[in-house]
């Protein structure tokens, strides 16, 4: 199979994978915003970012998995693939339990971040008491999402992100519609489609590790010293670095409130084409991983320069293609956010700097996508570090000048950051260790 073909076949369940992900948000906005509550959509709103913030955190379990996994399918160690497996359902379950036992502590502290409001405080803490069990879902799915893709497999993710969304649509619009279950029904019905996804995704793991023969590993061997050093300093740096990347996020959104309703919902706006952009590009990351690892186990270095070269010419043409379309259509997707003629308006201001995005942005996902599969989880963290200097440098410097621009400018220069550092990082040490 040719690399371009190897890359389409593992990148496409990916984008459809990214793009369904949102819909468990929106599909519980829309349910509740026929209840005729403007309180219980602001719960849903700020329950929804507050889930995302909190598992965003513990991505380290899907990425994690799939570089360890993706050079052990590549050195064909069947016994390593599965112990990868083992350990990131074993920590997944762990972290979840943990959630669930600190769920009070938790709800204040995402409270503080979210700042709902005393009308929305009730309807709030009730979504959140009822979706914090969906955790260990959540949890253990990145787990085996992880080692599907590691296992050059991201078809079985698409499916399961489709099959959790159908199972949350009918399950909320029978218990909140039929049942008059409201904000509860909501709630409850994301859970149960979660464990559903997770039931789905058991399968299919179960069906995968038939297909690859694969054995049982003992406790001993699970519990492996060396093999769990290596688990926790590859995770230790991915969620480091994921820290790094969630206190940037946040500022963001924190910063334009600071200037006004009008730019908060502005900065919120554009965003959202950096955010589908991402989606795509987010794809593309997902094939590096399982690619890059898999010749990585291989020792097969000629064909990751190979593979590499590939995956930036596509990621090269993907941000032209976006560049291109946000330039032509950026003031009409304006329109299909919003009708608020003022929020339009000073979002279509700033528009230009999402013209600098997708191509700025290129070398950073494509290496992040890259050092996940070698597992140099050091050089992700050290380049988000600096990037996140970067950001907070330049708005400080900026901000009494440039007001609002300074912020975009910001987070332009924390893109471009990443890959430049990153690709320092491979240039430096990248070649001789490859």
């Amino acid at each position: 199979m040719s690399i371009n073909r190897s890359i389409l076949r593992l990148a496409l369940p990916s984008v459809v994978s990214n793009i369904t992900v949102p819909l468990l948000g929106l599909v519980d906005l829309g349910i509740v915003g026929h209840l005729g509550k403007s309180e219980q959509i602001g719960a849903i709103a700020i329950g929804t970012t507050g889930f995302n913030m909190l598992y965003w955190i513990f991505a380290f379990l899907r990425m994690g998995t799939t570089g360890l996994t993706s050079q052990a399918h590549g050195a064909k160690d069947k016994d390593e693939c599965a112990v990868n497996l083992m350990r990131a359902l074993l920590a997944g379950a762990f972290i979840s339990l943990l959630l669930c036992i600190l769920q009070v502590p938790l709800l204040q502290l995402i409270s503080t971040f979210t700042h709902p409001s005393g009308a929305v405080l009730p309807y709030y803490q009730t979504y959140f008491s009822i979706c914090i069990w969906g955790a260990p879902a959540v949890l253990c799915n990145y787990a085996l999402t992880g080692w599907f893709i590691g296992m050059q497999n991201t078809r079985i993710p698409m499916l399961v992100s489709i099959v959790q969304n159908v199972l949350n649509i009918a399950l909320s619009l029978i218990l909140v519609l039929s049942l008059g279950w409201g904000l509860k029904g909501v709630a409850t019905g994301t859970v149960i489609g979660l464990y559903g996804g997770l039931a789905f995704s058991g399968l299919m793991a179960l069906w995968l590790w038939r297909k690859e023969q694969l054995v049982m590993p003992s406790f001993r061997h699970i519990i492996n010293r060396h093999g769990l050093l290596r688990f926790a300093g590859v995770n230790t740096d991915i969620f480091l670095r994921t820290l790094c990347l969630v206190s940037v996020m946040t500022f963001f959104t924190y910063a334009g409130s600071n200037q006004g309703d009008d730019y908060l919902a502005a900065n919120a706006l554009l965003l959202e084409f950096f955010m589908l952009y991402s989606f795509f590009m987010d794809g593309l990351a997902n094939a590096a991983e399982a690619l890059s690892g898999e010749c990585q186990g291989a020792r097969d270095n000629v064909l990751l320069r190979r593979t590499i070269v590939h995956l930036f010419g596509w990621a090269i043409v993907l941000g032209a293609v976006f560049t291109l379309l946000y330039i032509v259509g950026g003031l009409q997707m304006l329109d299909w956010f919003t009708n608020q003629t003022s929020v339009i308006l000073l979002a279509y201001h700033y528009l230009p700097w999402i013209w600098a995005v997708p191509l700025v942005s290129v070398m950073a996902f494509v290496w992040d996508g890259v050092f996940i599969g070698l597992c140099w989880s050091r050089g992700m963290l050290i380049s988000m570090f600096l990037a996140s200097i970067v950001f907070f440098a330049i708005y400080f410097t900026g901000i009494s000048t440039m007001h609002n621009s300074a912020l975009w400018l910001a987070f332009i220069c924390y893109l471009a950051t990443r890959g430049i550092v990153q690709t320092v990082i491979w240039l430096s040490h990248g070649k001789s260790k490859a």
